[in-house]
């Protein structure tokens, strides 16, 4: 029989961070770093817990530079060939503590894990998949887990707190949560699938370090305060694609409007995405996904250092000298508004990035050819 739960489901935009006495004297003082243990692979992670999504925009060789120089981890996106891990594993090996491969729970997607952890170092496999609750991906789950028994697996989507004590059970480390929170997801539109994310990362995380795993809070950050709030909810790591895209490190065609630069970003499950990967969308599914332009925002170390910033500073109103602190010292209250917005959404100080001559060069000859 349907039913309707009446307890209310709360949303980044619902709450705001109380703030209290703090010992603090300045925002150097907080450390981002936190060292992670796993349940199941025995491996230690010393990083700074922001992850960029396995989007071919976002999850790109290049962003994992990016990220690694400040010890925030990429997944990369699931569309590199063997050979081409092999030659940036060759290039760049000492950013592979801070990366993870993706992967799918498809024959297809087993072997090709298989053959790129032959040929480089990882101790992260991503498996990632629309809809974390069917069967076949617990399956999947278990079949990984015993075939790479030392790999670190991060595994999702999921939204309840059951189906991530299963995840664990069978074999995950870590669970990614969120179900169309995203920016270019359109899931909760064509399916009216999904949970709030606050709510859905309060309930998981409880779930999941009572069996000694961790959870990933994977979308629906708009803004520094948003991690925040995610790390304060209990997330161990947080996972965006949209906060990152649009940057130099970003996929993405270059393409200027009107005098202005924008980069093109899409989700996974759009028609654009499965056109390029896929052939186009198949006759029994429908897109869940959109296809965008965001301004072009250079170089990601600045919006990176932007969200490290913020949430250093929200871990100095709390006084939390680390994020480990950060949900212990976190009350949250709901609230009608988040943001004074008389004079608008934007900020005149950011953005009007231009992009360096030879990308401009290069997106002008992509056109004409």
């Amino acid at each position: 029989m349907p039913r309707i739960e009446d307890d209310v489901k709360l949303d980044f935009k619902d709450v705001l961070i109380r703030p209290k006495r703090s010992t603090l004297r300045s925002r150097s003082e907080v450390s981002l770093e936190r060292k992670l243990t796993f349940k199941w692979s025995g491996r230690s992670l010393t990083c700074v817990p922001i992850l960029a999504a396995n989007m071919d925009t976002v999850g790109t060789f290049e962003m994992a530079k990016a990220f690694a120089a400040h010890k925030c981890v990429v997944c990369i996106h699931k569309h590199y060939s063997p050979d081409e891990w092999a030659a940036f594993y060759k290039e760049s090996p000492e950013v592979f503590p801070y990366l993870a491969v993706s992967s799918g729970s498809s024959e297809a997607d087993t072997a090709k894990l298989a053959a790129i952890v032959a040929v480089c170092d990882v101790h992260i496999v991503c498996l990632d998949v629309a809809n974390g609750y069917s069967e076949a991906f617990v399956e999947a789950v278990q079949r990984t887990r015993k075939t790479h028994p030392t790999l670190t697996i991060f595994a999702g989507n999921v939204v309840t707190p059951e189906m991530t004590e299963q995840l664990i059970l069978s074999g995950a480390d870590v669970v990614k949560v969120g179900i169309g929170p995203g920016s270019v997801c359109t899931t909760r539109k064509q399916t009216g699938v999904g949970y709030p994310q606050l709510s859905a990362v309060l309930e998981c995380a409880e779930a999941a370090h009572g069996l000694g795993g961790h959870v990933i809070s994977d979308g629906g950050c708009t803004c520094p305060g948003d991690f925040s709030k995610a790390f304060g909810a209990g997330a161990d790591f947080i996972m965006s694609g949209g906060m990152f895209a649009g940057h130099d490190e970003s996929g993405g065609e270059l393409v200027e409007k009107d005098g202005r630069w924008f980069k093109s970003f899409y989700g996974m499950s759009s028609s654009v995405a499965m056109k390029k990967h896929s052939g186009g969308v198949a006759n029994y599914r429908s897109s869940e996904g959109k296809a965008i332009t965001v301004p072009y925002r250079g170089s990601v170390a600045i919006t990176l250092l932007d969200i490290l910033g913020g949430i250093r500073s929200s871990c100095t109103y709390v006084g939390a000298a680390t994020l480990d602190e950060l949900p212990m010292k976190t009350i949250f209250i709901r609230v009608s508004m988040q943001l004074n917005e008389v004079f608008g959404k934007t900020d005149d100080s950011k953005g009007g990035h231009v992009p360096p001559d030879e990308a401009v060069a290069a997106a002008k000859k992509a056109r004409t050819d």
